[in-house]
């Protein structure tokens, strides 16, 4: 296939080829660069797709995603009233959602009996259309801890040991702690207060390195994120910085956070205008504050959503990335922290991420330049993951 484009965006932050070219093979990019060099490349019977208004440019990433959530007012409620079979379909169509809108990549932080494993074997054998999914299986929790519903509590350090090994042999990419409560759970810790002993969390880490797998921790309290931060993990999800009376970034934390490479993922909401509502404007806007913080600090931003819990369905992280132009992020780092930042928080930065040779054909073409126009990824042209032509407007 090649496919031809006004501009291709082959990443590092606003990188252009004007009137470019891709040309895919066995699910590949074999070449990229100027379409009338591309063009030769290309046998005569090649298939040719052209878009001379559009950009071409890799698939994007949502690095936190919940497939078993269904983003409705109780997806707790919903998940609990289907059995696996229902739930796995209902998973399918949800990945297939992702896909529609440029979505080639997802990781998913949490799902019931290993799930979203299932589901990333079917999407990579090619029986069923949706993104790459790097997902974490069950998520590791203390009894009645955010999210136990979905199998994943333990105590002491045998049990710790035993889920991510269990985790780990059933083909888990990352290893998911909840080291603070959340929102989700009801009765459950609250989203500032601790879950887990530092000694615990050592142990998890520990558990994981031997395991050859990184750590993503959920952790929204101020606490909760300076343990995670010293016990090494490799991704912080949220990072919200609260206390029980509001929002407190630490400094000498968020210097660590620098220093260690770890990834931040703030898990934006689609729906992030209506926080004020919910929380006030006054803490609303510390929140809003905290993540602009950590950017202008230089922390290693990426893309997510959080989609599956309340108010967040599969389909919202374009509006997601509004957020972050509303913080005066600039687009081109907006789109990096969705696509090729993204992939090395995931640990698959030499598969995707990049319009490059050798690399996986995850991509979206777009009307329009979303360099100076974000809002241009909303009109989908065509989306390729592993080079198989996904969605196209013709299909909606």
């Amino acid at each position: 296939m090649l496919i031809c484009a006004g501009r291709v965006l082959t990443g590092g932050r606003g990188q252009y080829v004007t009137d470019g070219a891709v040309l895919i093979k066995d699910g590949q990019i074999a070449a990229v660069g100027n379409r009338e060099e591309v063009e030769a490349l290309a046998p005569a019977d090649e298939p040719r797709l052209y878009y001379p208004a559009g950009t071409l440019m890799p698939g994007l990433i949502d690095a936190h995603v919940h497939l078993a959530f269904d983003g409705g007012p109780d997806p707790v409620a919903s998940l609990e009233q289907q059995d696996d079979a229902t739930l796995l379909e209902e998973m399918r169509a949800r990945a297939a959602q992702l896909v529609r809108i440029g979505v080639t990549t997802a990781r998913d932080l949490g799902d019931r009996g290993h799930l979203a494993l299932r589901l990333a074997q079917e999407i990579e054998q090619g029986i069923t259309p949706g993104p790459r999914v790097v997902s974490a299986g069950i998520p590791v929790t203390p009894p009645g801890g955010h999210c136990w519903f979905l199998g994943g509590e333990v105590s002491g350090e045998r049990e710790i040991r035993e889920l991510v090994q269990r985790n780990a042999e059933a083909g888990a990419q990352v290893i998911k702690v909840m080291e603070t409560g959340g929102g989700l759970t009801k009765g459950g810790a609250k989203s500032h207060e601790t879950q887990f002993a530092p000694a615990d969390l050592a142990i998890l880490v520990d558990a994981a390195r031997a395991a050859g797998l990184p750590v993503a921790a959920h952790a929204h309290g101020v606490d909760g994120i300076t343990a995670a931060v010293e016990a090494g993990v490799d991704t912080i999800e949220h990072c919200t910085w609260m206390t029980e009376d509001g929002i407190e970034v630490r400094d000498d934390v968020l210097d660590k956070i620098v220093a260690k490479n770890i990834h931040v993922c703030p898990a934006v909401s689609p729906h992030w205008k209506m926080l004020p509502r919910f929380f006030g404007e006054e803490r609303a806007q510390a929140m809003f504050d905290a993540v602009r913080r950590m950017s202008e600090a230089g922390v290693r931003l990426v893309a997510g959503t959080d989609a599956g819990v309340q108010r967040a369905g599969h389909d919202g992280l374009i509006a997601a990335l509004e957020f972050y132009e509303h913080l005066g992020v600039p687009n081109e780092r907006i789109l990096e922290m969705a696509t090729g930042e993204a992939a090395h928080a995931l640990g698959v930065a030499d598969q995707t991420g990049q319009i490059k040779v050798g690399y996986s054909a995850d991509i979206l073409i777009v009307d329009g330049d979303p360099l100076t126009d974000l809002t241009a990824l909303e009109d989908v042209r065509a989306v390729f993951a592993r080079g198989i032509r996904r969605y196209h407007p013709a299909q909606a």
